[in-house]
């Protein structure tokens, strides 16, 4: 975080824009030695600006980058953490739920996955209100939506109410990641946007972390019904912490309907090329990650529920280190004239080799397998990346959002689909399902994600890659 501007305020990054022209993202460019990041031209021959009406500028100083730690970065982040959190800890919790309630696989996948239905809800909302009133003033209410859903999941006696409990903790957490992604880019330059992201992502994966093993050990000491009550306790300091430290954002004018702006959006390059290579492996990443990668360890390894745990803590440990590699790789990348999206299809190849090897069902390396699952899964946060790079700064929240619509909605029919796959074979004596139905769930989803990487593959053959640094936005590309 070396160079910190809040938005509407001229930056320099020390890069040339090639043609002269201003991106499609709103900044406008120069023939120099550098390129602007702010909404004015550096002296020389600026380009055009992007066609859409001017954002009032923020109103803010810029900050330091130990302020912009401080209270954008440490209030936010513990959002994202509690976040993961709660998206995860249904696959520690699986058996104690499934032993209080006598759930069926298809029942604990629904359960789970009602996390994600309701957060692929809030996303299209949330988008529009971080574009107009700011990150920390829509976090206060939905942190305490989300405190209020896991009171009632802790007081939730049957399938029904968990259900309706756990769907009203997604929609409260709905907006977490996102509010942050939307205040680091308000105060982060575009070039140092890779690293900040991975760090954030890194903190989820902590989230996830804290989600097995330390989850594990409160259970020793106490029930699920007590950790939701402490969650809840968690989720109001939280929206208290970004209430009182959050810095002032300016809001943005609304000129386009909401129907108008998404249609340009899904239009727009740099959305169509993150979503064609990097969407369902998204969605498979967070959908079995959440549930049915400690599942598998217990029903086809044959772990007991303490090296499950231990599993899971690890794999999680693996989200924190990957999400940092990924967005160093991306940004020492881009200096080189390495688009995002080419880190993005190496780190695709990468997932579905891994879940090819489950598909195998190579015993000797299950352990290997669900770590590897999760360490390479987290290249596909790359997305954000892309989004934030490639779209005007007038959309990017709502560009985020409706990427994380897509994203939680394909979670949420993985998660349910892979349960209801193994309800077709029949549990053995301590219901634990073949390790055949697994790798029947495993196979279904290799072949959705497939074509994404072989459309992506015969585009760059038949239009050949051109170099760009990372502050030159591919907008005008097709690939």
């Amino acid at each position: 975080m070396r160079q910190i501007v809040p938005a509407g305020q001229a930056a320099c990054t020390g890069h040339a824009d090639r043609t002269g022209h201003a991106d499609r993202t709103g900044h406008a460019a120069c023939t120099g030695q550098v390129a602007c990041t702010g909404q004015v031209a550096c002296t020389g021959q600026a380009g055009h600006a992007d066609h859409a009406p001017p954002v009032p500028a923020a109103t803010a100083p810029p900050l330091s980058p130990r302020m912009v730690f401080l209270v954008v970065f440490l209030p936010f982040a513990l959002g994202h953490y509690l976040s993961t959190l709660m998206r995860m800890i249904n696959a520690t919790l699986a058996p104690e739920l499934t032993a209080a309630l006598a759930l069926t696989p298809g029942q604990l996948g629904l359960l789970t996955s009602a996390f994600f239905f309701a957060f692929a809800l809030a996303q299209l909302p949330v988008g529009v209100a971080l574009d107009r009133w700011g990150p920390a003033r829509v976090q206060l209410p939905m942190l305490v939506i989300a405190a209020l859903g896991a009171l009632a999941f802790a007081g939730g006696r049957d399938f029904a109410q968990l259900l309706v409990a756990r769907a009203v903790i997604g929609l409260g957490v709905g907006g977490c990641f996102m509010a942050a992604v939307k205040a680091l880019s308000t105060w982060v330059t575009p070039a140092r946007l890779p690293s900040v992201q991975g760090y954030l992502i890194a903190v989820g994966g902590l989230g996830a972390a804290s989600a097995t093993l330390p989850v594990r050990i409160v259970l020793e000491h106490s029930n699920w019904r007590s950790l939701f009550i402490g969650l809840a306790s968690a989720l109001m300091f939280t929206a208290a912490l970004i209430r009182l430290l959050a810095p002032p954002q300016a809001a943005t004018v609304q000129r386009q309907p909401l129907r108008a702006t998404m249609a340009e959006i899904c239009r727009h390059p740099s959305f169509r090329e993150a979503a064609q290579l990097v969407l369902v492996p998204h969605m498979v990443f967070f959908g079995i990650q959440g549930l049915w990668i400690g599942r598998w360890l217990g029903d086809v390894a044959r772990y007991s529920e303490d090296q499950v745990s231990w599993l899971l803590y690890v794999g999680m440990g693996a989200v924190i280190a990957g999400a940092i590699a990924v967005g160093m790789i991306t940004e020492w990348a881009g200096r080189r004239g390495v688009r995002p999206v080419r880190v993005a299809a190496a780190g695709v190849a990468l997932f579905v080799l891994v879940q090819a090897g489950l598909v195998c069902g190579w015993r000797p390396g299950c352990a290997l397998l669900a770590v590897l699952f999760t360490l390479v899964g987290t290249v596909t946060g790359i997305e954000y990346t892309m989004v934030a790079q490639g779209l005007p700064g007038r959309l990017t929240g709502r560009a985020a959002t409706c990427l994380n619509l897509l994203i939680f909605l394909g979670a949420f029919a993985v998660q349910a689909g892979f349960g209801l796959v193994l309800d077709c074979w029949r549990p053995n004596g301590h219901g634990q399902y073949p390790a055949q139905a697994y790798q029947a769930g495993f196979a279904l989803l290799v072949a959705l994600q497939v074509p994404g990487l072989a459309w992506y593959g015969w585009r760059r053959w038949r239009r050949p890659a051109r170099s760009g640094r990372m502050d030159h936005h591919p907008a005008t590309s097709t690939r």
